[in-house]
């Protein structure tokens, strides 16, 4: 019985369709989700901002234990080593070369004609060999393509280094027996495995998957989620029912896809957050003197920490103590406690003095102390404002830059005087850690956030 190649596309079709973009956390929880399911490969979306993908890209790399990962390298040749960059230490690598092959997309998108197409079609490929074995041509647009190009362009990536195929239906109009006619001459041209991504336009994907299949296709394209797009489970369940017929079968467990893809959805704002009709998850948190500690390490799983059960019980207590007070608590508040209570570590960071300078008419520049040991250290950096100085003067002392996941203040007292409390999320190798500081200097609350956070990472790492 023939194996069939399951890619997971939910990254990329959730980047298409979102006007917000996902969380890091919820791109995390995407591909990790995948990878447990027990997908053959998973799609990153192309990079778009590169400081900020790079970043989020690495660490899955990095939690990504069995799939192989993939990732276009866009249309650039300069670029492909950036992209590269992005994906490196994967533990299976792959580079995505996505071009179109029909007519319209070709000139009226690219500007191209075929024989340009074909030159770029080699450029990128031969570019994408010297950084990695396994490169993939995907030919978009195909089932609009003609059909003899096409057939010329597939042989032309195989021949230049590809080691897989894969035939898009981009229209979404095609149907089962046009999808078999296609990947059966494709397969008549190429020797390396062909994949197809189908559409579920109108409502024929799963036929015209399993047509591919009967015609060679050794991989299918599918998603959790998505508009259009062959849906894994509904692959799944089709194959769990009628593989014998086909003779073909997939590593997913049928009995569990359901469950772990419905918990996944449950853990991220998959819809788009830009309509107000929509409430996430977080937003949905409030916690009282009635909540047990499984209530409190679920809602702290649905914020993006990894809480130990002697953290959960901290955190319970702290939560006791203030409903006693003012009888409930929501996320902002419970992120607090969290911050304050759980993952506590030694001070290895202590925070010595800051002196900012800033104005409407030039750069805010920061200057920040730290004392580690007997050592005193000091940094000095500029930033789009006051607070950002002072995060990345902290960087220049401790030689090291974290994500930012998230960063809030808010007044804890009433009054010209009143205290700010300032909450930092900082994010290391897929993990949160939180730092919670306390002043009437908000700038100081800031960074002593920051430096409660840093220790936490510093004493996990020792």
């Amino acid at each position: 019985m023939k194996k069939i190649e399951i890619s997971d596309i939910t990254l990329k079709k959730l980047s298409e369709e979102r006007e917000v973009s996902l969380l890091f956390r919820e791109k995390s929880a995407i591909a990790t989700s995948a990878d447990l399911l027990g997908v053959d490969v998973i799609e990153l979306p192309a990079v778009k901002n590169y400081r900020e993908d790079a970043i989020v890209y690495k660490t899955i790399s990095q939690n990504v234990q069995n799939a192989v990962l993939a990732i276009p390298v866009g249309f650039v040749k300069e670029e492909v080593s950036k992209v590269w960059e992005c994906i490196k230490y994967a533990k299976k690598p792959r580079l995505q070369v996505e071009l179109p092959i029909s007519t319209i997309q070709m000139e009226y998108t690219y500007h191209v004609k075929q024989e340009k197409m074909l030159d770029k079609i080699v450029e990128i490929i031969k570019e994408a060999k010297t950084y990695c074995c396994d490169v993939e041509f995907s030919a978009l647009d195909a089932t609009r393509a003609d059909v003899d190009f096409l057939l010329t362009a597939v042989k032309t990536a195989e021949e230049n280094g590809a080691t897989i195929v894969n035939i898009c239906d981009n229209a979404g109009n095609s149907t089962p027996e046009e999808i078999a006619t296609i990947i059966e001459k494709v397969k008549g041209e190429v020797t390396v495995p062909v994949y197809v991504q189908v559409s579920d336009r109108i409502s024929m994907g799963v036929a015209s998957a399993f047509s591919a299949i009967t015609k060679g296709a050794s991989g299918l394209k599918c998603a959790m989620v998505g508009k259009d797009v062959l849906i894994t489970g509904k692959i799944s369940d089709a194959i769990a029912t009628c593989g014998n017929t086909i003779g073909a079968k997939i590593n997913l467990n049928a009995t569990k896809i359901h469950s772990s893809i419905d918990e996944l959805l449950s853990k991220i704002n998959h819809k788009d957050t830009s309509s107000t009709s929509e409430v996430s998850d977080k937003n949905k948190i409030l916690l009282d003197s009635d909540s047990t500690l499984k209530d409190v390490s679920d809602c702290a799983s649905t914020l993006g920490y990894d809480l130990t059960e002697e953290d959960v019980g901290k955190v319970f207590v702290a939560l006791t103590k203030v409903c006693e007070k003012r009888g409930a608590v929501g996320a902002k508040e419970f992120e607090a406690l969290i911050a304050s209570n759980a993952m506590q570590a030694p001070s290895t960071y202590h925070f010595e003095t800051y002196t900012t300078t800033s104005s409407n008419v030039s750069t805010p520049i920061s200057q920040v102390t730290l004392k580690r040991n007997d050592e005193i250290i000091s940094g000095v950096s500029s930033g789009d404002g006051p607070i950002d100085s002072a995060f990345r003067a902290i960087e220049q002392c401790i030689g090291h830059h974290y994500e930012l996941d998230d960063f809030q203040v808010q007044a804890v007292t009433e009054g010209k005087e009143a205290l700010g409390s300032a909450l930092v999320r900082l994010r290391n190798n897929g993990k949160l850690y939180s730092g919670n500081g306390t002043s009437t200097d908000i700038i100081g609350a800031s960074i002593r956030a920051y430096i409660n956070a840093l220790n936490k990472i510093v004493a996990e790492e020792a």
